[in-house]
């Protein structure tokens, strides 16, 4: 009977996992869809495939999955910005960014438009967030960037504002899908076309200005 204990124990924790896993998954959906005050806990259970009682016994409320979905998404979508590398080429460090924050576009659609709702809304549940590890972690890259700039390894552009045109031209491809696809029609890959695109750009933009010749 003891050895049987630990294993039923790891099961109902498997379980435990994969329903909490569930439940945040097809939150994830409904929330990107109708937002977070479209949505109800009725949604969110019947996407996930479980009864109201049984989700409100791993969330107590929407606000409760809410929370751990923005809490999760916090997690990635700061990532890209802390791969930026002080010590690395100051145009290259900034297009693998760039192209980093594609790739989420890309790959997490549902998380990017989750995003976009909770700012839309004026981020009643991130404020403290957007106040604190964000801008701590954006001010930091900033200067950064700064500092390539006074160093002429870069373009002279206002840093803070650099990093939100990057965030514009990228989370657009996630948060504006379908009208991308509309208005490039059948037949194109919009990120494989985005990233060519945005490489060319910045690789403009980033150039240093070329010293003045002398006579």
């Amino acid at each position: 009977m003891e050895d049987d204990a630990p294993s039923a124990a790891a099961r109902r924790s498997r379980i435990q996992k994969r329903n909490r896993q569930m439940i945040l998954d097809a939150a994830l959906e409904v929330f990107s869809q109708f937002g977070f005050r479209g949505a109800t806990v009725d949604q969110i259970a019947e996407t996930a495939g479980l009864s109201k009682p049984n989700l409100l016994y791993y969330f107590a409320s929407k606000e409760a999955i809410h929370r751990a979905l923005i809490d999760q998404l916090m997690q990635t979508w700061l990532a890209p910005l802390h791969a930026l590398d002080p010590g690395g080429d100051p145009v290259e460090e900034l297009l693998a960014y760039v192209r980093r924050k594609l790739d989420m576009a890309r790959d997490f659609p549902r998380e990017s438009r989750l995003f976009a709702n909770e700012i839309l809304q004026g981020a009643p549940r991130i404020m403290a967030v957007l106040q604190g590890d964000l801008k701590a972690l954006v001010d930091d890259k900033a200067a950064v960037i700064a500092a390539w700039a006074r160093a002429g390894r870069i373009a002279d552009l206002p840093p803070h504002h650099l990093i939100f045109s990057i965030w514009a031209l990228t989370q657009h491809y996630a948060d504006f899908d379908v009208q991308v696809r509309a208005v490039l029609g059948p037949g194109h890959d919009p990120f494989s076309e985005a990233e060519a695109f945005l490489d060319r750009l910045f690789r403009k933009l980033l150039a240093p200005a070329e010293p003045a010749s002398g006579r």
